[in-house]
């Protein structure tokens, strides 16, 4: 398969970028800074941009499977970056007619679990208004990705770690699953690429954790 990747020199885009080699897939890895950028192999490209000129960007995605975006704030300064980032991604995949597109949004956006306690709810509550924002960006975000014309989705994972994958987490589509506090970047890079061929996901919210 022939895979775009933006966003590929930060923790989930190079996991993605790294896991989809390994399966022997075809990678555009999308970035500003090559240099940034530590995963090689036979099958990556590397396609330089900065993300202002959808126009310059549909190279990238043209005849493509699928599209993967981990595009988003660092911090609370770069709030909004997320939205104007992933509107040059839309833009380009609508004009080159690519359909399959899989972004990272996080879990506060979307509905907590049900069975999600009180202490659960506060932490949710206290995360939400400390990082308001990053989160108001990435719902901004969200409602441009649901309006497009893309066979999306938007995989939701909470507390990020940095350890390696394991293949073992828990995903619901369209929720969250319960007392779901932790996941790593390799295993939600890992559950986007399960999700890429999964017609469950189209057009849904993912809740992934351990």
């Amino acid at each position: 398969m022939r895979f775009t990747v933006f966003g590929a020199t930060g923790g989930i885009g190079q996991e993605i970028v790294r896991q989809a080699l390994d399966a022997g897939h075809q990678v555009t890895a999308v970035v500003r800074d090559p240099a940034r950028l530590s995963v090689g192999g036979s099958g990556l490209e590397v396609f330089r941009a900065d993300l202002a000129d959808p126009e310059a960007v549909r190279p990238a995605v043209a005849g493509r499977t699928a599209v993967f975006s981990g595009l988003g704030a660092r911090s609370r300064k770069d709030a909004g970056v997320a939205t104007r980032l992933t509107r040059t991604v839309l833009s380009a995949m609508e004009a080159e007619g690519t359909r399959r597109l899989l972004v990272v949004s996080a879990a506060p956006v979307g509905p907590a679990a049900e069975q999600d306690g009180p202490v659960d709810r506060a932490v949710r509550a206290v995360v939400s208004a400390v990082l308001k924002d990053i989160y108001a960006d990435l719902r901004r975000m969200e409602a441009d990705i649901a309006a497009s014309t893309t066979d999306w989705t938007v995989v939701r994972p909470p507390r990020l770690q940095d350890k390696p994958v394991t293949g073992r987490y828990r995903t619901v589509v369209g929720g969250a699953p319960a007392r779901g506090r932790f996941i790593g970047r390799a295993d939600v890079a890992h559950a986007m690429l399960a999700m890429a061929g999964d017609p469950a996901t189209v057009k849904q919210g993912v809740g992934v954790a351990y």
